[in-house]
């Protein structure tokens, strides 16, 4: 079933806002986690922390989210082959519901076993990630038919939803994590995690039919009339080459922007001057800035891309695009590096944050939703799960690589560290751009618009999904 057959909200199928309702509250509890993460295991034990060192904790930081944007692979196989998109959620987000009440544990129930219980938790959340994270996007994929020109903006409108999840994440997270402790925190993102598991399973069957419930490998052999895996043909070879090379490129940008929850998170709460009168900004609510910037402007962008018709730039040009707006964010960081001239007992204007906040959500506007509407277009149907995990795999490396670079903050310092990064986004953005005409040639007119089917779109009565 595609968007011709389901009745429309707002130009879209209306299975579109049960997933970004279902996505919402899964990336609010990711994100609640995340904004308190490295702060507890870098606080005080007597504040309720593990007491680690910053550097541990980057270390450990990097190894979680590289895991976390990794077992999407694993996830994605499963649910093209055996488990289906829907089934894979719904035991994804319960697993991950189990990590985040377990990381809720107080202290005084799991004593002496504390460490352990928090890793037990994190591996609950990675595994679960696993199943949720490259399903969810791919059914999103699935509402619009070959050619339909309203994909770059659906992903869009589903990439505001995961920010408003976000959004809300660092502000109700880090306010009872402040009044309550960290447990609380890690307490509000389970119950995201919950919310998220009932609003599928009450909406899914009414609003998304039979999308996401057989595997979508054999969903392709029973259309085929072959029990047998199809070989790639070569167009679909030349499309997937393009997804390798552009996760080249998403590699060198996350790696820049993973940042916020690690260099950027410690920065904002040890070099930043918060205070606006006699109220300090919690740390924390900086990691609301992106998710805000996002909320903002992702129907600006919806809108733009549409509106362009023709003249909307390819995949590669966007990618370029961020790359350039990454570097701008960076070069704010380094404004701020100067701002304190070597001296670390000095505190920089907040609003050198807030500029590379800005700067970096325009980026991420740029590359993160067309990227994951980019493997809808490209990635075979029967391998799409398994390829929309390959793409988080570059994420993986990524958040990896970010939490390294971070980690010798001490070694090289704030200045040489964010400057590096600006250079190299710039440096990335000038190839993309270089090699973009070849890229879209790979693609055989994915991306071009079929009047036909825009046509049949506007001709076709909608129908109530079953």
């Amino acid at each position: 079933m595609n968007a011709n057959k389901q009745s429309e909200w707002l130009g879209h199928p209306r299975g579109l806002f049960l997933l970004c309702g279902t996505e919402l509250w899964e990336r609010f509890s990711f994100y609640a986690m995340r904004a308190i993460l490295v702060l507890y295991l870098t606080d005080k034990t007597i504040n309720g922390g593990l007491g680690w060192t910053t550097q541990d904790a980057l270390n450990l930081y990097g190894i979680y989210t590289g895991l976390v944007y990794l077992t999407p692979v694993l996830g994605g196989w499963l649910a093209d082959n055996f488990l289906g998109q829907r089934r894979s959620i719904i035991i994804g987000g319960a697993l991950m519901a189990i990590g985040q009440f377990t990381l809720a544990l107080p202290n005084s129930f799991i004593n002496p076993y504390e460490l352990q219980a928090f890793y037990v938790g994190l591996a609950f959340l990675i595994v679960g990630n696993g199943l949720f994270k490259p399903n969810i996007s791919t059914m999103v994929g699935q509402l619009y038919g070959e050619g339909d020109n309203r994909r770059d903006g659906a992903f869009t409108i589903f990439y505001m939803g995961i920010n408003l999840g976000s959004l809300l994440a660092g502000i109700i997270a880090g306010t009872a994590s402040t009044h309550y402790g960290w447990k609380a925190g890690f307490l509000c993102a389970g119950i995201g995690m919950l919310l998220s598991l009932v609003i599928q399973l009450v909406f899914a069957n009414r609003y998304l039919g039979k999308i996401g419930v057989a595997p979508a490998a054999k969903a392709a052999m029973d259309e085929s009339g072959s029990n047998k895996k199809q070989p790639l043909t070569k167009v679909e070879r030349d499309r997937l080459k393009v997804i390798v090379v552009m996760s080249m490129f998403v590699i060198i940008f996350w790696a820049g922007f993973e940042q916020a929850g690690g260099l950027m998170n410690i920065y904002s709460q040890e070099y930043t001057n918060r205070m606006i009168g006699s109220f300090e900004v919690p740390a924390a609510w900086f990691q609301s800035l992106n998710p805000a910037f996002i909320i903002i402007f992702a129907p600006l962008l919806a809108v733009l891309w549409r509106r362009m018709g023709s003249s909307e730039p390819s995949s590669p040009i966007k990618f370029a695009m961020a790359m350039g707006f990454l570097a701008l964010g960076f070069v704010c960081m380094v404004g701020a590096a100067m701002q304190q001239g070597g001296d670390m007992s000095v505190k920089a204007s907040m609003w050198w944050l807030v500029g590379a906040y800005f700067f970096h959500t325009l980026g991420e506007l740029c590359l993160s939703p067309i990227g994951l509407s980019l493997i809808t277009k490209l990635a075979p149907l029967r391998l799409m799960s398994v390829m929309m995990g390959t793409w988080f795999c570059a994420n993986a490396v990524a958040n990896y690589v970010a939490g390294l670079v971070g980690s010798h903050v001490g070694d090289a310092g704030p200045l040489a560290i964010f400057g590096g990064i600006a250079v190299t986004a710039g440096i990335a953005g000038l190839l993309l751009v270089l090699c973009s005409s070849k890229l879209v040639d790979w693609m055989h007119g994915a991306e071009g618009v079929s009047k036909q089917n825009s046509d049949a779109n506007l001709t076709e009565k909608p129908v109530t999904a079953a």
